[in-house]
């Protein structure tokens, strides 16, 4: 109770109207003077199509937001309200996230602003996509959490038991085409807090984010265990990390960084948890024989 009652406070509900109808969603104050984070997919259809967006605090004020900008591969978006002085939440170290921690995720499930649920971690580093729509999906390395998360949640914070935000919970996901989440099912996914700073603080300095990138296309149809570099011309980014590290067409990655590559989902996922600078050991298979080799990420475009 008294998390909650601390961390309500810098907690929104997110109106985003246009033409079309409009959205809802949740997001949390991450700057005293007015900055506001929440997912992409909460706003991105009153951006695109001239609408409006309005953040509603739990004691019922209500102010427009601008927006300061917005990235898509990680399903982030930083509002701001103006000449108005507020509470930002601590910010928890992500990293440091164990299986088993208790946490609690705010926001507004089905526009019931105000709504608090508990739950543990359940897993971390869970290779889910995110978004509505194949133009805007993400790829996000989630916290995996039974925290009761339902659409409306989307862009509130997910906060350890001393009220530190460890992620930005994100209740539009899927884990590949056989899974699909519609409602509170106890498989909730946040981006990780860390991820989203760095991407949060590019965007209110400059308005725009990097990500980190291989240069490779991978085929997402293969399901033979790993990440296939494609086979269509291009796949391989002329110039890129990739092609200077030799690797190439057809090429089955299975190891990225220490970490075990399952699936093309997997190897995105895994690039986007670096940053742009990272040097990285990829293992992969040629023609059934295993090669490793060292390359550094660039950024993407």
């Amino acid at each position: 109770a008294g998390i909650a009652q601390r961390v309500l406070p810098s907690v929104v509900s997110i109106e985003a109207q246009d033409a079309d109808g409009g959205a809802t969603g949740s997001g949390f104050v991450i700057a005293s003077d007015g900055y506001i984070l929440t997912n992409n997919h909460v706003i991105s259809s009153a951006v695109t199509n001239g609408g409006t967006i309005t953040v509603r605090f739990n004691d019922g004020t209500s102010y427009p937001a601008t927006l300061i900008g917005r990235d898509i591969p990680y399903d982030l978006a930083v509002l701001r309200i103006s000449n108005h002085t507020l509470t930002a939440l601590q910010f928890g170290d992500s990293d440091k996230v164990a299986v088993g921690d208790s946490v609690i995720a705010v926001g507004s499930p089905l526009g019931l602003s105000g709504t608090v649920t508990l739950g543990i971690v359940s897993a971390k580093n869970r290779a889910v996509t995110a978004g509505e729509s194949v133009e805007e999906n993400s790829f996000i390395n989630a916290i995996q959490t039974d925290a009761a998360i339902n659409p409306g949640n989307s862009g509130g914070p997910l906060v350890d038991s001393t009220g530190s935000v460890i992620g930005v919970n994100s209740a539009i996901a899927t884990l590949g085409s056989s899974f699909s989440q519609t409602g509170s099912i106890g498989l909730g996914f946040a981006i990780p807090i860390n991820q989203a700073r760095k991407t949060a603080e590019q965007l209110i300095k400059t308005g725009k984010s990097t990500y980190p990138v291989m240069g490779v296309s991978v085929d997402m149809g293969f399901t033979g265990g790993g990440a296939q570099v494609s086979s269509k011309p291009g796949s391989v980014l002329a110039g890129g990390p990739a092609e200077k590290a030799g690797l190439k067409m057809g090429d089955i990655i299975i190891e990225f960084d220490g970490r075990t590559i399952a699936s093309p989902d997997e190897l995105i996922v895994a690039v986007r948890s670096h940053d742009v600078g990272d040097t990285v050991t990829v293992i992969f298979t040629r023609d059934g024989k295993r090669q490793a080799v060292t390359l550094t990420l660039t950024a993407g475009k």
